[in-house]
């Protein structure tokens, strides 16, 4: 096994040893760095990147159309949708309930699901999945691995700075594969002069080449 892979179960190791991280813990009912997140439920996001993923792999072949992931992102609502409106809230309630049973748990059944797909991945069909918060299309496993490791990338990043810890580092690949994912997307929303002079020129640079 190789490659994106490889690099998810990386991230993968890398959020669930953060949610067990006592600081975690200890602010689980704190308000988070994200707005109307708690640490809980931000820890549940989290795990949720990895606990999706056996689901769907154990789910039936999709009927929905399989795009690539690009036109993942050119489908998803929560981009440019409001924080209170109904895609962010699925997306906060379901941290919530993840986080309802407190942080012991969710590690452990974080750790399981990591066993359980060090175990299948490395023999899994690259087929079609679907996720329940895609409406209509579907990703590669491949690719859904990818954007898993975009938002863990993300995450735990937003989870440590919630709780003044230092944001814990991905492995090289798995960093440079976010980094490219979320250029592309970058170039996507801002066009490709703002990003190369956000990188090359300081003095051209635009306010924000955010790529969300």
């Amino acid at each position: 096994m190789g490659g994106i892979r490889e690099d998810f179960l990386a991230a993968a190791r890398v959020s669930a040893g953060l949610l067990r991280e006592p600081a975690v813990v200890s602010a689980w009912d704190e308000p988070s760095a994200l707005p109307r997140f708690t640490v809980g439920g931000l820890a549940g996001h989290l795990a949720y990147q990895v606990l999706v993923v056996p689901e769907a792999m154990a789910g039936p072949a999709p009927v929905h159309e399989t795009v690539p992931v690009m036109g993942h992102y050119a489908r998803v609502r929560w981009i440019e949708a409001d924080i209170d409106d109904e895609i962010n809230l699925r997306i906060r309630g379901g941290g919530d309930r993840l986080a309802a049973d407190g942080p012991g748990a969710l590690s452990a059944r974080v750790e399981a699901a990591l066993e359980e797909l060090g175990e299948v991945l490395p023999g899994a069909e690259n087929r079609a999945v679907h996720i329940p918060l895609w409406d209509s299309w579907s990703l590669r496993l491949d690719d859904l691995l990818l954007t898993r490791t975009l938002e863990m990338a993300v995450h735990c990043d937003d989870l440590a700075v919630s709780v003044d810890l230092p944001t814990p580092p991905l492995p090289a690949a798995a960093t440079e594969r976010v980094v490219d994912l979320l250029a592309r997307l970058a170039v996507r929303r801002h066009g490709p002069v703002a990003v190369l002079r956000a990188l090359s020129r300081a003095e051209r640079a635009p306010a924000t080449v955010a790529a969300f």
